[in-house]
C-alpha cells in the first residue's frame, strides 16, 4: 500500500491523482484507493485540510495530487455586497462550513439553510462543484501571501514541508467507504 505523509509544493512528475470530497479531505487518517485501484493511506496532523492541487509524497518519492471532488452545493449570490455579507454572517453564526469567493458563497446543500438564505434575499442555486471552504481563523494551516511590499520579518520558503505526521505502527484508519 502506498503511504503518503509528506506535503510538497512542487514535483517533476505526478504519480497519480486522488479525487476526494471535502469530508474526506479533513480526515487525518484515511485509507482509500487511487483512480488506478491502488490502495493508499494518508497520515496528516489533526486539523490538516487537504485542498485541491495539494501534493503529497511517499517515502519513495511518488507524488499524488489531491483533486477536490465535485459535490452537491449551493451557490449563494445577492444583489449587494452588504446582503452577501449578511448571509455570510448568518452562515458563520451557525458554524456552517462555507467557501467564500469573489461575489458568491458556496455551501453544501441543506434545505433549512437554503430557506434561511432565501429569506435574507439571497439567490440560492443548486450546483455540482468543487467545494473549497475557508479553513477558519484559528486553523493551524494558513497560507502566507506576499505582495510586492517590504516586510521586516524573516522566514524561509521550502519546497518540502516535511512529514505531516508520523506513520503509526498500529492504528485503525478511516476507510473512504465507512461512515463516521
Amino acid at each position: 500500500m502506498l503511504i503518503l505523509n509528506t506535503k510538497v509544493s512542487q514535483a517533476d512528475s505526478i504519480y497519480a491523482r486522488l479525487v476526494l470530497p471535502y469530508e474526506l479531505r479533513v480526515n487525518s487518517r484515511l485509507r482509500t484507493t487511487l483512480e488506478t485501484g491502488e490502495e493508499v493511506a494518508i497520515f496528516t496532523q489533526r486539523g490538516t485540510v487537504l485542498n485541491n492541487r495539494d501534493l503529497l509524497s511517499s517515502e519513495d518519492g511518488k507524488v499524488v495530487e489531491i483533486v477536490s471532488a465535485k459535490e452537491p452545493t449551493y451557490r449563494i449570490t445577492c444583489n449587494s455586497a452588504h446582503d452577501l455579507l449578511r448571509c455570510a454572517f448568518h452562515l458563520g453564526n451557525r458554524h456552517t462550513v462555507t467557501q467564500v469567493a469573489d461575489g458568491f458563497l458556496r455551501i453544501h446543500q441543506d434545505s433549512v439553510l437554503k430557506e434561511m438564505l432565501e429569506g435574507l434575499g439571497a439567490t440560492v442555486v443548486e450546483e455540482t462543484a468543487q467545494f473549497e471552504p475557508e479553513s477558519g481563523a484559528y486553523s493551524s494551516s494558513h497560507h502566507h501571501h506576499h505582495g510586492e511590499h517590504d516586510h521586516n520579518h524573516s522566514h524561509t520558503h521550502s519546497h518540502t514541508q516535511g512529514p505531516l505526521a508520523p506513520i503509526p505502527a498500529r492504528q485503525r484508519i478511516h476507510r473512504a467507504t465507512e461512515k463516521n
